[in-house]
């Protein structure tokens, strides 16, 4: 790939970086990364992709900026309140790097659109609120074979694994039964310290990186757990488990399930 005088300028602390390089630059501009909400861990990530030069991003997520958004979710502003968040990230993300398409998709996904929506996509990125749209898109990379990573936070608080079907565990890995509804409170009812996503969101978009170069250890086999106020981070291997009704040796999960996937927006 041919890069442009403003090009060479633009990613010039990649190109000089040994395990990126001319040929590393060009992979990200190539890639293809389909991203799950557009909230509190999408906008660090979505951010982040786009000015790393990221080729094609597309945003799935059917909610509208509130101002109650505004305190993390870093790529909205006063400015584009009751916008479509997809629409407002869009603009943000093209802003800061007219290299990137930003593809935005308002609606909400199921499983009767997940398999086509990320079918032409190299790597998912789910930063969605709860646990119907995890195990969803869970499930669906898992049966596609597409890598997935996945953040999730809470309070003070938040959680970083790459899934790599056939390499290593999966979400259902983790938690292979979803918690009863009510058991986990949302981030609207327990709240959110609003640096956190930036911290979470930006480990989620080093992940997306390392996958799409091919350089160092990606969080495969791994929860990497980050507290806030203890300000500590702590690795926790997580077996692939041979029984895991998706992953497992005898996959009884075969198609997806009718989870009711909710908003997107943390």
């Amino acid at each position: 790939m041919d890069f442009t005088d403003d090009q060479i300028k633009r990613y010039s602390r990649h190109i000089i970086l040994p395990e990126v390089g001319g040929k590393g630059q060009a992979k990200i501009a190539k890639a293809k990364v389909f991203m799950i909400g557009a909230g509190g861990l999408g906008c660090p990530v979505g951010y982040y992709l786009a000015a790393a030069g990221v080729g094609t991003i597309a945003i799935v997520d059917d909610d509208v900026v509130e101002l109650s958004n505004l305190q993390r979710q870093i790529a909205h502003s006063t400015k584009t309140l009751g916008m479509p968040k997809v629409e407002s990230a869009k603009a943000t993300f093209e802003t800061l790097n007219p290299d990137v398409n930003v593809i935005p998709l308002k609606l909400r996904i199921s499983k009767d659109n997940i398999l086509d929506l990320i079918k032409d996509y190299d790597i998912v990125v789910d930063g969605s609120d709860n646990f119907p749209t995890r195990y969803l898109v869970n499930d669906a990379c898992v049966l596609t074979g597409k890598p997935l990573v996945s953040g999730a936070i809470l309070r003070f608080e938040g959680q970083v694994t790459t899934i790599i079907p056939g390499k290593g565990h999966c979400y259902r890995c983790l938690f292979e039964e979803m918690p009863p509804p009510g058991l986990v409170p949302s981030c609207q009812e327990a709240g959110v310290l609003g640096v956190l996503p930036g911290i979470i969101g930006g480990l989620q978009a080093m992940e997306v990186i390392k996958l799409i170069i091919g350089k160092g250890e990606p969080l495969s086999g791994k929860l990497l757990i980050y507290d806030a106020l203890k300000t500590t981070f702590r690795t926790v291997k997580v077996p692939k488990n041979p029984d895991c009704p998706v992953c497992g040796m005898n996959p009884t999960i075969t198609e997806l399930a009718d989870y009711d996937a909710q908003y997107c927006s943390i």
